[in-house]
């Protein structure tokens, strides 16, 4: 069964924060700051989630994951996600809404996700 999949025009404050949280682990402070606001600064566009999923090299939540049930039971009700945040480096990481990805995947992977990219 194929569901629609509506997302937000744009990530929600608590995104970048979380997607700074996670950023810091990887690079230095000032750095983590910077790709958080080149991403605010970024256009939302769209890939397909299978393309994403590969270009990530990561492998992908099951439905039995807390956070990827709640956004696959967002989509099956008609809410809206979250556009992904990704940072280009050494592979594509995922910044934040990685169980929103799986999720997605899930259910379609050929849908188009909207992101914000550097």
């Amino acid at each position: 069964m194929t569901h629609s999949i509506k997302c937000l025009d744009l990530p929600e404050e608590h995104d970048y924060q979380a997607a700074l949280s996670y950023l810091s682990l990887l690079f230095d402070e000032g750095r983590a700051e910077t790709l958080v606001d080149m991403l605010r600064a970024a256009p939302v566009v769209e890939f397909h989630a299978k393309d994403i999923a590969r270009a990530s090299g990561l492998t992908l939540l099951g439905a039995d994951i807390h956070h990827v049930a709640h956004n696959l039971d967002k989509v099956k009700a008609g809410k809206e996600l979250s556009p992904l945040l990704l940072v280009r480096s050494d592979h594509l990481c995922i910044a934040d809404e990685f169980h929103r990805l799986s999720a997605v995947h899930l259910l379609d992977e050929d849908a188009l996700i909207p992101v914000k990219i550097v």
